[in-house]
């Protein structure tokens, strides 16, 4: 069974820091691009990060390139996000999600992240 569990989330301070991260198993992790996408209350769907399979090309929307960073650990089967200098409007859920063929074919439950005085 493919599994992706998030972990991580929390309340923070505006300018605070969190590290997401995202345990996969059930399938190859390291044959696939990964991907955190996040969701505000009452917006939709926005895509935050990629890494591919070997961890050497991430890509970002231009928003977010100079507070957050993905990196993954293929040892652990594990991917993370760091998430620095937060903001309001960064309060969403946070999901992982595995990338084939365009798409997201799978996704894990979300982890929540509040960034709140």
């Amino acid at each position: 069974e493919i599994q992706l569990v998030e972990s991580g989330g929390g309340l923070v301070q505006p300018g605070g820091s969190l590290r997401l991260s995202c345990a996969a198993s059930g399938f190859p992790f390291d044959d696939y691009t990964m991907a955190w996408v996040r969701q505000a209350p009452g917006k939709g769907l926005e895509w935050v990060s990629a890494i591919n399979w070997n961890g050497k090309t991430t890509y970002y929307p231009g928003s977010m390139k100079a507070r957050f960073i993905i990196s993954r650990d293929n040892a652990k089967n594990t991917l993370y996000l760091r998430m620095n200098s937060l903001k309001s409007e960064d309060t969403a859920v946070y999901y992982c999600a595995r990338s084939w063929m365009g798409e997201y074919d799978y996704w894990g439950q979300g982890t929540q992240v509040t960034v709140s005085s």
